[in-house]
C-alpha cells in the first residue's frame, strides 16, 4: 500500500498524511509533482481519472481517491484511536463538521486560489474579480469558525478528530494563498496554535 502524495502546500494529501501520523500508520509515499503537472499525465490518470492527488494504491493495484475516503479506509483498517467519532452521534457530528469546513471555508479559499493567485494563473483561465471577491467570504468563514470554537479545545470540543485535521490543513493552505486568519479571532488562533503543536501536524 502506498500514497501518491504531493508536497506542501497541497492541502488534501496533507490531510491524509496527518491522519496517518495520528494513527501511527507508516504510509509509504510516492511523490507526484504538481508544478510539473505529473498529476495530469496519462499514466497518473489511470489511477485517478480526475488527475488529482492524493491516491491510495493497495497491494493489488486497487486505487482510492479523495482524502476523506482514503482516511475512512485507513480508519477501518486501524480502528484504535478513532478519528471519525467514537459513537453514532460523534460520527454524524464529524461528518457535519467535515462538510462545513469544506463548503464554508475551503470553498472561498479554493476560489481565491484558483482565480486570484499568480501560481494558478499559469495553468488555468482566471476570473480575477471573482477570485478577489472571495476574500470577504473567507474572512466571514474564519470569523464564523472562531465563534464556533469558543470554549472548545478542538472542533468537537474535547475530542481531536478528522474535522480538526481538515480545518488545520484548510487554514494553513489559506495562509499560503494569502488569506491569513484575521485579527479579532482569538478562539481560532488558540485552536490553531494547539493543533499545530501536535507532532502529526508536521506530516
Amino acid at each position: 500500500m502506498k500514497l501518491y502524495n504531493s508536497a506542501m502546500p497541497a492541502p488534501n494529501p496533507r490531510r491524509v498524511r496527518v491522519f496517518a501520523a495520528e494513527k501511527g500508520i507508516d504510509l509509504p509515499l510516492e511523490e507526484v509533482a504538481l508544478v510539473k503537472r505529473e498529476h495530469k499525465s496519462e499514466e497518473f490518470r489511470k489511477k485517478n481519472s480526475l488527475g488529482q492527488t492524493p491516491v491510495l494504491e493497495l497491494d493489488d493495484g486497487t486505487t482510492i481517491s479523495e482524502s476523506v475516503s482514503i482516511c475512512r479506509y485507513l480508519e477501518e483498517l486501524h480502528p484504535d484511536r478513532p478519528l471519525f467519532g467514537r459513537n453514532a452521534l460523534e460520527r454524524a457530528q464529524v461528518d457535519m463538521w467535515l462538510r462545513r469546513v469544506e463548503f464554508v471555508l475551503m470553498g472561498p479559499v479554493g476560489n481565491f486560489w484558483r482565480h486570484a493567485h499568480p501560481y494558478t494563473a499559469k495553468v488555468v483561465k482566471q476570473f480575477n474579480d471573482f477570485g478577489e471577491s472571495n476574500r470577504e467570504g473567507a474572512e466571514a468563514a474564519f470569523r464564523w469558525l472562531d465563534r464556533e470554537l469558543e470554549g472548545r479545545t478542538f472542533v468537537m470540543g474535547d475530542y481531536f478528530s478528522a474535522a480538526d485535521i481538515t480545518a488545520l490543513c484548510t487554514v494553513d493552505f489559506a495562509a499560503f494563498a494569502g488569506l491569513e486568519m484575521p485579527e479579532g479571532t482569538p478562539h481560532l488562533h488558540a485552536w490553531h496554535e494547539g493543533v499545530s503543536a501536535r507532532p502529526s501536524a508536521a506530516a
